[in-house]
């Protein structure tokens, strides 16, 4: 018996060339009736797909799906590579196997029912649309040693998303990947362990990829995507490249600390001698942003002079 996930994945490829394909053509490729692709159809529209049917031509997909060829996913990454079509979240997943994991181990999945962004938010994962992808890291040193970790991540992002070719981006303290001025990517970074002793880290990482119509009109700030790229990048190729640079980078931040990156952090500062507005709660200070310092908190020029701010409920903005 053909696993339902393979019958929807020959579906996709089917309609990969963005024509019209009728649901006969479609019942002859796969070998199985009209009314199962009909099912089939109206599953990945629940998972997120956006899928045109018109009577008399049949389907047409909305967006170009992102599938990642396992395969080869799995030859090119030398640490273990754990890869779903579907999964409740990549970064769940790693947490429940944190004792059998080593550094670079890595979880990636097409859908994610229960994607999480910072601060409790649900991030939309809709099934091949996006790159939703977790790597497990252990510092020995502790919690301590960890400090500054997600700019670190922010940075390979952008060393990762160059590399391909893209511009016009920029990073948000602490973490999120701006793509002319719309967010285009994220991460959350999920810890378990001591402050002296050995600290066991999740990095989660959602970049956009092409964002489905009714998942767009849902996320309340502007957005950005990959789908206006001359040459779209390869899903494949891109977790590929991003876990070797996560490799490097987070080796090189175990060994150096945040130092390391402050001139890459300072090249893609959004905000950098800007006027920004940082909300705490109920609490709000307003000042120039001066980058950050090499604990990772951010420096705010204020009329109290130099002050650095730190903390995971931190919210910043510009004051414009």
């Amino acid at each position: 018996m053909i696993d339902h996930w393979a019958r929807k994945r020959q579906i996709l490829m089917a309609l990969a060339d963005e024509n019209f394909v009728s649901g006969e053509i479609l019942a002859q490729l796969l070998g199985i009736s009209r009314t199962a692709i009909a099912n089939h159809i109206s599953a990945l529209e629940e998972y997120g797909v956006d899928i045109y049917s018109v009577k008399g031509k049949g389907y047409k997909l909305v967006n170009l799906v992102y599938l990642v060829d396992e395969e080869k996913l799995t030859a090119a990454t030398h640490n273990r590579c754990f890869y779903f079509n579907e999964l409740g979240s990549t970064n769940a997943f790693l947490l429940k196997h944190m004792d059998e994991l080593k550094s670079g181990d890595i979880c990636v999945s097409e859908y994610q029912s229960a994607g999480r962004g910072r601060r409790g938010r649900t991030w939309f994962s809709p099934y091949g649309c996006h790159l939703y992808t977790s790597i497990f890291w252990s510092f020995p040193q502790g919690m301590a040693q960890a400090m500054g970790l997600s700019l670190v991540v922010a940075c390979s992002l952008v060393k990762v998303l160059e590399a391909f070719g893209v511009s016009g981006l920029g990073v948000k303290w602490p973490n999120d990947i701006y793509l002319n001025h719309k967010k285009l990517a994220g991460v959350l970074v999920e810890m378990s362990g001591q402050t002296d002793s050995e600290c066991n880290v999740v990095i989660g990482i959602g970049i956009n990829m092409a964002m489905p119509n009714a998942q767009g009109d849902a996320i309340g700030q502007p957005w950005s995507d990959l789908s206006e790229l001359e040459h779209k990048p390869s899903k494949t190729d891109l977790v590929i490249a991003l876990q070797k640079q996560l490799f490097t980078d987070l080796r090189l931040f175990e060994a150096q600390g945040l130092v390391a990156f402050m001139v890459r952090w300072q090249a893609a500062d959004l905000f950098l001698n800007q006027a920004v507005i940082l909300s705490m709660a109920s609490n709000h200070v307003s000042g120039i942003c001066k980058g950050i310092d090499d604990k990772g908190a951010i420096l705010l020029e204020t009329t109290q002079g130099l002050e650095a701010y730190v903390g995971g409920e931190i919210s910043l903005r510009s004051a414009s």
